[in-house]
């Protein structure tokens, strides 16, 4: 099976999935929205897994791809989602704190969080798609961006620098 690309119907699907779940969603904000799971990887093969409750990215084979975590995904808005892991019960938050931003994992409920409350915010990032690949910007902390080291078995992460050839900002998102 190839996976160096996604293909188009991938991001078709994707696409609708937002728009039909965005007018599923509860008025004033409130949810449960569909939460949907889709495999992440990033341009160099790698997938997300947890170790050490962090998620970390690296090559899985054989029995250790049943490590790989699914993405669980709630739309905000039509770019804007919230994403979370192990049946939305871990949510991935852009968290600043002094000078440092930094991606962590918080034990929320992802069909708890409402796209209208500020504290809510860190939990949101912004889709950008380009060509088969897709990029998640912070909503909180504008310019930070979803990536993964060069090398394997390294912590998911952020970075202000998404030209920089030593992080992969780029992914291949697929609806499960």
């Amino acid at each position: 099976m190839e996976t160096s690309r996604c293909p188009l119907s991938y991001l078709i699907s994707f696409l609708l999935f937002l728009s039909h779940s965005e007018t599923a969603c509860r008025p004033l904000g409130k949810r449960p929205c569909r939460m949907q799971a889709f495999r992440i990887w990033d341009v160099n093969q790698k997938t997300f897994y947890l170790r050490n409750n962090q998620l970390v990215a690296g090559y899985l084979q054989g029995s250790n791809t049943k490590l790989e975590e699914k993405l669980d995904v709630v739309p905000v808005e039509p770019h804007a989602v919230f994403l979370g892991i192990h049946g939305g019960k871990l949510c991935l938050a852009c968290v600043k704190s002094g000078d440092e931003t930094r991606l962590q994992l918080e034990a929320v409920n992802i069909t708890d969080l409402s796209k209208n409350k500020d504290q809510d915010k860190r939990f949101t990032f912004i889709l950008s798609d380009s060509g088969p690949t897709t990029s998640f910007e912070s909503a909180a902390c504008p310019g930070w961006f979803l990536c993964t080291a060069l090398e394997a078995d390294r912590p998911v992460s952020l970075t202000n620098r998404p030209e920089e050839a030593m992080m992969v900002t780029k992914f291949y998102f697929q609806k499960e």
